[in-house]
């Protein structure tokens, strides 16, 4: 399908995730006007979807439209599919990815609205997504919180794909009054600005929690973002890229608004939760946990220097306090700020 023919035309399509974000963005394409198989392989999960038609757990209070299926039979989910959407968790995209080998058409291009690195190597998801043979790829990600997608409230996010034709047509399945998708081809700086920024999220939580203010909220922020673009450009992605939705965009939303579990999570530590409690009080998934260790991993590699989510990490894996990791970082020597 070109970008035109989508527009005019009804797409099957294929979420892989029931989530909060999967659902979400199953709304939305149901709402302008296609079919949704949305996939789960949890059967509780999946019979309450089919049977209450909502999904109370994540998104309480908003009806699934009749285009839109939920099944736990990834066959049935593919069959004679237009599009393909993954919208999992980053720890189990490697898997999904693998359970897709041998099953999709040729020519079928795949999208993942999934933010993180693929943990153990720490490999970036198109890397993974690869091992599905030569297709186009493509990623959306940007500043969306999926209970005002789901509520239709405005909001914008980056589509970035391998081909630009094939990035097209994802606007033009997304775009709506309430929604709107701007293209790009920077692949890798949409998915590193898309992971690391839940690090930096847990950092201004953390400092939130421990009622530093406001002007430390914006240096975080600021100084978060460098850090981010950093990584970023190191892999291989574009400095603008960083200034855009995906990154500076996502940022400034994961860092100053409650709805972010990764700011939730910063909140808790610096009240003194350990991290496994606050995972159950939060009760989703936090990606920015295990980013912090990919983060970590992929800095010390190449070398890139990044003080925040070095901080960051040592209070997830290292047992440092919050407070003890705030001042290795006010006690770091003064520099020029653009080094």
């Amino acid at each position: 399908m070109t970008a035109t023919e989508v527009r005019g035309a009804v797409a099957q399509i294929a979420v892989l995730g029931p989530g909060s974000w999967g659902t979400a963005l199953s709304l939305l394409l149901c709402r302008n006007g296609h079919k949704v198989r949305l996939w789960g392989h949890d059967p509780d999960e999946i019979a309450d979807l089919q049977k209450v038609r909502e999904n109370r757990r994540f998104l309480p209070g908003v009806s699934l439209p009749d285009a839109l299926s939920p099944t736990t039979d990834l066959e049935e989910a593919l069959a004679g599919i237009d599009f393909l959407l993954i919208a999992v968790p980053s720890h189990a995209f490697a898997q999904v990815i693998d359970q897709l080998k041998g099953r999709l058409p040729l020519g079928l291009g795949v999208v993942w609205a999934t933010k993180g690195f693929a943990p153990g190597e720490a490999d970036l998801l198109h890397e993974v997504a690869a091992h599905l043979g030569e297709r186009q790829l493509a990623v959306i990600s940007g500043p969306s919180f999926a209970g005002e997608v789901a509520r239709q409230m405005p909001t914008a996010v980056t589509v970035a794909a391998t081909v630009p034709e094939f990035g097209q047509q994802l606007v033009a399945l997304l775009h709506s009054e309430c929604f709107r998708a701007y293209t790009s081809d920077d692949l890798i700086g949409v998915e590193v600005s898309g992971a690391a920024k839940n690090v930096l999220a847990i950092a201004t939580g953390i400092a939130d929690g421990l009622g530093f203010g406001a002007n430390a909220r914006a240096a975080l922020i600021t100084r978060g973002l460098t850090e981010l673009s950093r990584l970023g450009v190191a892999l291989g992605g574009r400095r603008e890229t960083f200034t855009g939705l995906s990154g500076l965009g996502d940022l400034v939303l994961t860092c100053t608004d409650n709805q972010s579990r990764n700011r939730r999570m910063g909140l808790a530590l610096a009240k003194g939760q350990s991290v496994d409690d606050a995972k159950r009080e939060i009760g989703q998934e936090v990606e920015g946990v295990l980013t912090a260790r990919s983060v970590q991993q992929i800095a010390t590699r190449l070398g890139v220097e990044m003080p925040i989510s070095e901080q960051v990490h040592r209070v997830l894996y290292e047992r440092v306090s919050p407070e003890d990791a705030t001042r290795a970082l006010l006690e770091r020597d003064a520099r020029s700020e653009f080094d």
